[in-house]
């Protein structure tokens, strides 16, 4: 095999052109083999890093001559040793393609002949490919359109000093999830291309490893690789216009915006901001990123010029006042200060007629949270619910849901202050204390006022960022919800466990005992055929069957007063065929007159005994005993 490098034939035709034209270096027949030097052959092939330990090629030196390296020899490439020639260092393909080796053959000093050996060195796999980076940082804008080269092959492509080598590139994801919006343009192509849009809020930065090989299967022998860095950082874009607080979010994500609602009393103008539910108007930049300010304005509704708002903080105030019951809906827009985007919400106003009523708190005592170290602003948190601010909020008869004429104000404690229906610091609280907080609540068309009291706490319970305003809502994961329901549905199966099995530990065997006897037939064949109804019975309404035993440990409750003496069954005489009766039955008698004792229908059931005691009308019959006393008309055996 020759070598095919471009500049290497000009050192192969010497060689070639001497056995043309015959001149003096190669023998010519048995006479002139014995008059000068001689090799059995001119070119070689060689791999790089080759083992040099054995000769290239033996020199027929005849008697009288000597052989050594011309000047034309490649330096430090070849040695002689006696009569054959050696290569004196393993070639590097790298380093060198083509060695020359040149032999004078002398007789003395005088060279006789000059004999020339060719060598080409054969590239091996022996080099690793090297990225021209350990670490790539690359910025890619948000709004980067789909399938766009975001890094060129130049930038990305790999070296690799084994020319013949073809290089197969992997990108490999390190931040998960990466992998589904960037691409290689080919195995053999390391341009990176964008395969999904690109969104700032969820992906500000994704790592990547990328990889190299030369070659195509990982398990050929010899195989080499190497890996670098890239790092790609979202810029962000303008993508979103402002987005009014609170949000609602279908995905987490994307706000649904926020729509105000507020009452005003007819008759009056209010002299402070309207209080305004969910919160206050306020909108940020939905790009937070960017994070520009917003400029608001009124777009429609406001009839008669009723209504004004504050550019800057959004805050709405009555310019005049409304004369009767209406409703205005308010069109306010949020845009901007760079004018490149905006939006535009509904704030709807009620105008109802106040009687004059008093506010009044429906609380005594409110209480919040502070954490230490939080400086002059800082809004106080429910120390309920941490996540939400406290509102103390003062009810008017006339205005149920809110009333924008009621102002709050804290009289006593320096520390804090109202803004609406929240409090807020107004100095740095550095160390854990408690403070108590008189809030006053007046209604600026009656003057009349009420007080409450707030108890604020300064703990270490730190009450999570929102980074909203105040009435700003607080964005939850799906991850979030669904981890926080498994944890309560788990809480809840464990609970209806352990009642399931307090409740047949405690009432397992009462249920069985009540369950049998439900579904037992009632027992027939035991009924003592001389107390059937008789004919004093006739107009008496059947007594209906006991129902299942009750537990033996609770007493029947006395029947009322159907026993008490002068009732009609207490009238009887005592000769009457009731009066010598059995005092075993089977049915509790309403009857007074007798003594009667009722047994369970099982038999062998615990008896439920109940003597009743009932003296004649007219004093007849036995002695009372001791438990007949006035007033008593039974006794529970």
């Amino acid at each position: 095999m020759t070598a095919t490098r471009t500049g290497t034939w000009p050192l192969r035709w010497p060689p070639l052109l001497l056995l043309l034209l015959g001149l003096p270096g190669q023998p010519w027949g048995a006479e002139a083999q014995t008059q000068v030097c001689s090799i059995n052959q001119t070119l070689f092939e060689v791999k790089e890093n080759s083992d040099v330990a054995k000769p290239l090629v033996d020199i027929y030196v005849p008697d009288g001559l000597q052989v050594a390296l011309g000047p034309s020899t490649t330096a430090a490439s070849f040695r002689i040793q006696g009569t054959q020639l050696f290569l004196s260092a393993s070639p590097d393909y790298e380093a060198v393609t083509f060695l020359e080796a040149d032999l004078e053959c002398r007789r003395g000093t005088t060279v006789v002949t000059r004999l020339r050996v060719f060598v080409t060195v054969l590239d091996v796999n022996d080099n690793l490919p090297t990225f021209p980076f350990d670490t790539l940082q690359k910025g890619v804008e948000e709004d980067t359109k789909v399938n766009s080269t975001v890094i060129p092959e130049t930038e990305l492509e790999a070296k690799d000093l084994d020319e013949s080598d073809t290089l197969f590139y992997t990108l490999q994801e390190v931040t998960p999830g990466a992998g589904h919006f960037f691409s290689l343009a080919g195995a053999n192509h390391p341009a990176l291309r964008l395969d999904r849009t690109l969104d700032f809020d969820r992906w500000s930065e994704m790592t990547f490893r990328l990889l190299v090989r030369d070659t195509q299967q990982e398990n050929e022998l010899p195989s080499h690789t190497a890996t670098a860095t890239l790092i790609l950082k979202v810029l962000p874009a303008d993508l979103r216009p402002p987005w009014f607080l609170p949000c609602s979010y279908s995905d987490g994500h994307v706000c649904i915006q926020a729509q105000y609602q507020g009452a005003v009393p007819t008759g009056h103008t209010l002299p402070g901001p309207l209080t305004l539910r969910p919160g206050p108007i306020y909108a940020e930049d939905g790009d937070s990123a960017i994070g520009q300010p917003i400029i608001y304005s009124l777009l429609g509704g406001n009839q008669g010029g009723v209504f004004a708002i504050d550019a800057n903080s959004g805050h709405l105030t009555m310019a005049s006042s409304i004369p009767s019951p209406t409703t205005f809906v308010l069109l306010v827009k949020g845009e901007q200060a760079d004018l490149a985007r905006y939006s535009v919400t509904q704030v709807t106003v009620e105008a109802r007629a106040a009687t004059g009523s008093p506010p009044r708190f429906p609380q005594s005592l409110y209480q919040g949270t502070v954490v230490p170290g939080s400086g002059a602003g800082t809004v106080v948190r429910d120390a309920v619910s941490p996540a939400q601010p406290l509102r103390i909020q003062a009810q008017d008869p006339d205005f149920p849901d809110f009333n924008s004429a009621i102002t709050y104000r804290v009289t006593n404690c320096s520390e804090f202050q109202m803004e609406g229906e929240t409090m807020l610091t107004t100095t740095q609280l550095p160390h854990a204390s408690v403070f108590y907080a008189e809030v006053e609540a007046t209604n600026t068309v009656t003057t009349a006022t009420a007080t409450t009291v707030a108890e604020i706490r300064v703990s270490e319970q730190e009450a999570p960022s929102t980074g909203a305003p105040v009435g700003g809502g607080q964005r939850f994961s799906v991850v979030d919800m669904a981890v926080l329901g498994g944890v309560l549905g788990a809480l809840l199966l464990l609970a209806l466990l352990g009642l399931v099995f307090l409740a047949h530990k405690l009432y397992g065997p009462w249920f069985k005992r009540c369950s049998d006897k439900v579904l037992e037939p009632a027992p027939s064949g035991f009924d003592n055929q001389t107390f059937l109804p008789g004919p004093d019975d006739a107009n008496r309404a059947p007594t209906p069957s006991p129902g299942p035993e009750p537990p033996p440990a609770v007493p029947p409750s006395p029947e009322p007063s159907e026993h008490a003496p002068g009732s009609p069954a207490a009238t009887r005489a005592q000769g009457s065929p009731e009066a010598v009766r059995s005092i075993l039955t089977k049915e509790r008698r309403p009857e007074g007159g007798y003594k009667a004792v009722w047994f369970g229908e099982d038999i062998g059931a615990e008896a439920d005994v109940v003597v009743i005691n009932t003296p004649g009308v007219d004093g007849a019959g036995p002695d009372p005993s001791p438990h007949d006393a006035p007033g008593t008309e039974y006794t529970y055996i």
